[in-house]
Parts: C-alpha cells; sequence; structure tokens
C-alpha cells in the first residue's frame, strides 16, 4: 500500500515524527522525566523499523516491540508495560556499565541553550543562592550527556530568553566554547549533541565550529521567523530545507498506537 502524506498535524507530531526518522534499529534509546515528544518519537521508531532497539524508562531496559496502548505520560511509568515486553532488565541506570552507553541515545530540555549546544536545567540569574528562577536540576543529565553516543536537545518553546548567547550555567556540557574538538579537550567520551529541535525549526551543528545552525523550518516558518526568535547570531545551512512533514503511514501509528488520547494534539 502506498501512503500519502497529510495535512492536519500539530508541531509536537511533526517534531515527534521528525525525531523518530533519525533513530536506528540496535540503539538503545532512553527517555528522561516530562518528554512527550521524545516519547513519542521513540515508541514509533520502535513499531515503525526499530524493533531491535531498547527503550529505558526509569532504569529499566525493555523492547516492547508489540505494546499495548497507554497514553503518553503514563506509558514510561507504568509497570504495566513490563507484561508486554519481549525483554526486560532493571540494569539501565547501572553507572558501572557506562563504558557500554556508546549504544545508548539521550533526549534532554532545559531552561537556556545556548549557540554551541551547552544546556542549562539548574536556574537563570547572576548567583546561584538567589536565583530568578529555578530549574529542574541537573539530575542524570551531566553524567548521561558525557557519556552516551549522542544526544538530542528537544525544546517546547523557542525563543530568545531559551536559546541565549551564553548560558547561565551549564548543566550538560555540548560544544564548550566551539570547535569539534571541545569535548575531546576535556576528555569527554560521548558524542555530544547532534541536533536541537523546536517548534520552529531543527538546527544541527556546524563542522568546523560547532555553532549551532539552521538546517530546516517547519512548514509555513520563515528564516527570520527563526532569527527573531532566538537569542545569537544563526548560521544558516546552505543546504536549508523545510522539514519533511508525517506521512499518513507514520500519523496514523502515531495516533493509533502511541498516542491514542491526543497528547500531542493538545
Amino acid at each position: 500500500m502506498r501512503y500519502s502524506s497529510v495535512d492536519n498535524f500539530t508541531v509536537q507530531e511533526l517534531m515527534a515524527v521528525f525525531l523518530a526518522r533519525q533513530l536506528k534499529d540496535g540503539d538503545h534509546l532512553q527517555v528522561g522525566v516530562a518528554l512527550p515528544v521524545p516519547e513519542a518519537a521513540v515508541r514509533l521508531a520502535h513499531i515503525m523499523h526499530g524493533p531491535n532497539m531498547e527503550l529505558i524508562f526509569l532504569g529499566a531496559r525493555m523492547n516492547v516491540h508489540q505494546l499495548e496502548q497507554l497514553p503518553l505520560p503514563e506509558f514510561g511509568w507504568d509497570n504495566r508495560v513490563v507484561r508486554w515486553a519481549e525483554s526486560y532488565s532493571d540494569r539501565g541506570h547501572r553507572f558501572d556499565q557506562v563504558k557500554d552507553w556508546y549504544r545508548r541515545v539521550f533526549f534532554i530540555g532545559g531552561v537556556q541553550v545556548d549557540r554551541f549546544g551547552n544546556t542549562n536545567l539548574i536556574g537563570i540569574g547572576n548567583d546561584h543562592q538567589r536565583l530568578d528562577f529555578r530549574g529542574p536540576g541537573s539530575v542524570g543529565t551531566a553524567t548521561l550527556t558525557a557519556h552516551v553516543g549522542r544526544y538530542y536537545i528537544v525544546l517546547n518553546n523557542h525563543t530568545p530568553r531559551l536559546l541565549v548567547e551564553k548560558c547561565d550555567f551549564i548543566s550538560a556540557f555540548g560544544w564548550g566554547d566551539g570547535g569539534p574538538d571541545a569535548r575531546k579537550r576535556l576528555g569527554i567520551p560521548g558524542g555530544g549533541p547532534q541536533l536541537c529541535i523546536t517548534p520552529l525549526c531543527v538546527m544541527d551543528f556546524a563542522e568546523d565550529t560547532k555553532c549551532m545552525r539552521l538546517m530546516s523550518v517547519h512548514p509555513g516558518v520563515t528564516v527570520d521567523d527563526v532569527k527573531d526568535a532566538t537569542g545569537f547570531p544563526l548560521e544558516i545551512s546552505d543546504k536549508l530545507t523545510t522539514t519533511k512533514i508525517p506521512s499518513l503511514e507514520e500519523l496514523t501509528i502515531l495516533r493509533s498506537r502511541v498516542d491514542p488520547h491526543g497528547s500531542l494534539r493538545s
């Protein structure tokens, strides 16, 4: 059966589908708390093209390719998924196995993200004892982003207050002050941030400088829209495209098996 593209989708669904396409069969996909777009993306990828993927929620590793329907906010935190798992292990957060994390893929957000992909979950302000705004804290992101093979920055908003020239604090080291050897100089083994996905666009990191670079704009968004919403000068890829919209097949599976209650549509 051939599927045609559809136009009736939300930006959150577009982001989830785009992210799902970046994930490879055999990846170990670790999803943190309160990240509905990455959760939807890993489940969609697992169903569509990744039967050998392992999903990691709350430290539990599982393969649930033939998963039952549970709404997005509940799936990652509901022990009923164990009943349907083809494989299951409670060793997902074992730090003595960090040498094996090169196969792991992680997803993070932030209260600030700078032009080199450094992210801040700590808070905003000049004095750490009297923050203007306190974030949730770095939790395990500093360790995970240092060691995983690659990770993606996924943001719910795109504003100059979020995408800033320099983070007030850094909870996850991206590419430091720039340069392809920024992580190597500090002995950080992981592959670093690959993409930053927002409601306006997708950005990658220029190979030579590791500055954030506009890679694609979502349908209906202009380059000027993105520039105006970004708090630092943004490089533009010479291969700039429009983000490919979901196919009918992708959207059908997303809505019927991954997000039947419409969390990404509300």
